[in-house]
């Protein structure tokens, strides 16, 4: 992602007349919503109704599937008692022209990767011995050109076995892997581009926004926070969201905006929400830039929240208003969505009560988290839903990150009065 700040900058000129005048991604429908309970958990099945009655999604557009009520599923399970229905239902209801999956509470989190064959875990094995064995031999190693031959070789051997494991990498969120449900077979390994990431809209992908579907999840420690959600997020839609926004960054705004790369990118983009929110006038902004985090009980009001970097451990730094959303970028913030007693940031945020946040079920890298300058610009616009700009500002599909809240929530929707009439 390095030297492409001048590109959001640019496309986000054009980005509300790219979807807004066109149509095709803007203001999710509830009937462009799928909802999909699961049969063998608790309560899956009666939130479902209660979201459908509350959002008035159409009764035909209502899934009810079978399957583990664990948080992980394998691949083989995934497959057959996940993906296979809802590719079953989407043939048999091309007129619902579903654009968003909701999952409910007791759908599983996180497809289990597939295990390596015996030829895989003797190739990893056999370089593995060979790094450690260069390693040795590199201590005692006096020759200055011979050292330079084994850090060379070590180089090449980390770069092989980084790259092996990647390619072995097919575990991923349920609910990242259902983006690509309508395609028939497509690789597991690793991650997909999104199509509808803001800095794809000119790239050349394999898989085009027609291939893709937006998903989201209702889901939380218990069923009374998924309630709480979904009534949250109404309420704040009619009154408008309101309070302080948050934005936790670690360094000062760079200098040179030129050449940012991995964590100074994401890094500066907090500063380029934090900006943009201000230029909105529509909330009050608090941006901490130093490497401290926000201390416990100082950030009142919060209404949104991006920040890093405390993995695992949340802060109890915050008092939510209804209807708040935000998300901590760190490498396990989801790994579990039901562990009451867990305390990653996810988990804790629900508890707490915000009524959206996005985390991953495993590590992602840094780059596939949402980019927080997009995903702020996107929801305080109006038009696009929570779902949409989640999508808007997501790198990746197919890999590890979830979105947990209502699809159709815009919190911001009272900028636009006349969104009803968009897609009249």
């Amino acid at each position: 992602m390095k030297n492409c700040l001048s590109k959001i900058i640019t496309m986000l000129c054009f980005l509300c007349f790219l979807f807004v005048s066109s149509k095709s991604f803007c203001y999710l429908s509830p009937e462009e919503v799928l909802v999909v309970a699961n049969m063998n958990a608790r309560r899956s099945v009666s939130l479902a109704v209660y979201y459908i009655k509350k959002r008035h999604i159409p009764k035909d557009n209502f899934l009810k599937i079978w399957c583990t009520d664990s948080e992980r599923i394998s691949r083989e399970d995934y497959n057959k008692k996940i993906k296979i229905p809802i590719q079953k239902f989407l043939k048999e209801h091309p007129r619902n022209k579903i654009r968003c999956l909701l999952l409910i509470h007791g759908i599983p989190l996180k497809v289990q990767g597939i295990p390596p064959s015996l030829e895989q875990q003797t190739e990893l094995k056999n370089l593995k011995i060979k790094l450690s064995l260069l390693q040795e031999q590199l201590k005692t190693e006096k020759d200055v050109a011979q050292k330079k031959s084994l850090q060379n070789k070590i180089k090449k051997l980390k770069n092989k076995l980084m790259q092996l494991n990647l390619n072995l990498n097919t575990s991923a969120s349920v609910d990242s892997e259902l983006s690509l449900v309508k395609v028939k077979d497509y690789p597991l390994a690793f991650w997909i581009p999104n199509p509808f990431f803001l800095l794809n809209q000119k790239s050349k992908l394999k898989y085009k926004k027609k291939d893709v579907l937006l998903v989201a999840r209702l889901d939380g420690p218990d069923p009374e926070i998924v309630k709480r959600i979904i009534d949250d997020s109404i309420y704040a839609e009619k009154k408008g969201l309101k309070g302080v926004a948050y934005f936790d960054a670690r360094w000062k705004e760079p200098k040179n905006k030129k050449k940012l790369g991995g964590y100074a990118f994401y890094d500066y983009s907090l500063h380029l929400a934090a900006k943009e929110i201000r230029k909105s006038k529509l909330l009050k902004v608090v941006l901490e830039d130093t490497k401290r985090l926000f201390k416990k009980n100082e950030c009142k009001n919060a209404a949104l929240y991006c920040g890093w970097y405390s993995l695992g451990h949340y802060i109890d730094s915050f008092t939510w208003v209804k209807g708040a959303i935000g998300y901590h970028m760190a490498s396990v913030e989801c790994e579990t969505l039901r562990n009451k007693n867990s305390n990653i940031w996810c988990v804790k945020m629900l508890q707490k009560g915000v009524a959206a946040t996005v985390g991953p079920v495993g590590e992602p890298y840094i780059q596939a988290f949402p980019l927080p300058h997009i995903f702020f610009w996107a929801l305080t616009d109006g038009y696009f839903s929570l779902v949409e700009s989640y999508y808007l500002s997501l790198p990746y599909i197919s890999w590890k990150m979830v979105l947990v809240g209502d699809p159709l929530y815009l919190p911001f929707k009272v900028r636009n009065k006349n969104i009803e009439n968009l897609n009249n």
